[in-house]
């Protein structure tokens, strides 16, 4: 399983000027990923502000109108590798106007790294970021409690902060979190462990993001793939192949193996997996394929392949999802909208909307309609039948975008319970 553990996708979540910026200028100077011309503009920019030392939050603050106004608002990814790993960074925005930004972001993390500042401790922003984590089924958690050096490197004070995030993240469905004291600023437990931190025995932060088990944050167990293209090559050579072409979401599949085809629940054996570099006989997610079979079955895209003795995933017309509502304008219950689900697209209605959930507080509030950031669990009525799984055994069979059909554009991102 190798080629699952050589990217990993983390966020960065924290309140406005936690250091966000700072921790991931940090990362990338220290681990030697930006470019000479980059650290020379950033170097100037800094001493034009008449910083003493050079401001690594430039690193990230990519566009310039953030720049000029101090806060980083759309979610900005970065990219660096060390020789053990492959990263993609997302820098969510910190206030509550932007939920929807971390939400995106975060649905296909493997990691959140959730910055408190050690002068405040444990904040509403805080709590808010960690349930969307926990929400979002973000495997890992990692609490960093930044500028340290603000106070004095205090072990009391970290340990204070570790144990009142504890008692609210036990409240939470995390089940991963580590915490580690730092300073972005000076660089301390970041990359380089530092001189001021003796006390702390763990991890730094990137030793941590290099060595964390990434491996079952995929379902190894159950075999998903949503046909997104049937494959007709008309040529002499090929007029007799038939292929379905898709992304593995979980599991593995070998040549041989009998697979059921939903929603029509026909059974059939796989006869070859082809790729563009060759054949193989077994292939396992997140790879993209080419699958043929042994029978012919009718079979288009949207329709799901699944293994015939293994736990089978739902194939309903309604179900109840948590939904996060992207859009500025509000959802109208009388409008029909589009769901987009893995490879399938289908007509929908929101038959009933349970709840809004205060990200603040947690607390559960009656609703008649959802606004932009709304948080909300609903019920959902779909013109054909969806093959899903629950978002918690599986984030890529369990989540669905909704997408407005008058305008095309994508209004909610939901997660099926």
């Amino acid at each position: 399983m190798s080629n699952t553990t050589q990217l990993l996708r983390f966020i960065t979540a924290g309140s406005v000027d936690d250091g966000k910026s700072t921790l991931i200028g940090r990362l990338l100077h220290d681990s030697k990923s930006i470019f000479e011309d980059q650290l020379s503009a950033i170097s100037k920019t800094s001493e034009r502000r008449g910083m003493a030392a050079v401001d690594l939050s430039l690193l990230t603050d990519g566009l310039q109108a953030e720049r000029e106004q101090g806060i980083t608002i759309d979610v900005a990814y970065r990219y660096f590798a060390t020789p053990k790993r492959k990263f993609i960074i997302g820098d969510t925005p910190g206030h509550e106007q932007y939920t929807r930004n971390m939400v995106t972001a975060a649905s296909t993390a493997n990691l959140a790294i959730i910055l408190v500042d050690a002068r405040k401790g444990v904040l509403t922003q805080t709590k808010r970021h960690s349930y969307l984590a926990s929400l979002l089924g973000v495997p890992h958690v990692v609490l960093a409690v930044n500028k340290m050096d603000m106070v004095d490197y205090s072990k009391a004070r970290f340990e204070e902060i570790v144990g009142e995030y504890k008692r609210f993240a036990a409240q939470l469905n995390l089940h991963d979190v580590h915490c580690i004291p730092m300073s972005a600023l000076m660089g301390d437990m970041v990359v380089e462990r530092g001189d001021n931190l003796d006390w702390y025995q763990g991890p730094a932060l990137l030793e941590l993001l290099e060595t964390v088990a990434i491996d079952h944050d995929v379902n190894t167990s159950d075999f998903r793939f949503p046909v997104q293209w049937v494959c007709r090559p008309q040529t002499e050579e090929y007029h007799d192949f038939r292929g379905f072409a898709g992304r593995i979401e979980a599991g593995e599949v070998s040549v041989g193996d009998e697979v059921t085809i939903l929603p029509s629940g026909r059974t059939t054996k796989v006869k070859e997996i082809v790729t563009y570099d060759g054949s193989l006989q077994t292939a396992f997610a997140p790879q993209s394929v080419t699958i043929t079979l042994e029978e012919e079955i009718d079979i288009s895209r949207g329709d799901m392949f699944v293994k015939s003795s293994a736990h089978l995933p739902k194939v309903e017309k309604e179900f109840e999802a948590t939904l996060c509502w992207l859009s500025e304008a509000p959802l109208d219950k009388n409008r029909k909208y589009l769901v987009k689900h893995t490879t399938r697209m289908a007509k929908c209605l929101f038959s009933r909307l349970d709840y809004r959930v205060d990200v603040n507080t947690l607390e559960q509030h009656a609703v008649e309609k959802l606004n932009m950031n709304d948080i909300a669990r609903v019920a959902l009525k779909i013109q054909q039948p969806l093959v899903f799984d629950s978002y918690a055994t599986d984030r890529a069979t369990g989540s669905f975008i909704v997408i407005d059909e008058a305008t095309n554009n994508t209004v909610a991102a939901g997660m099926i319970a």
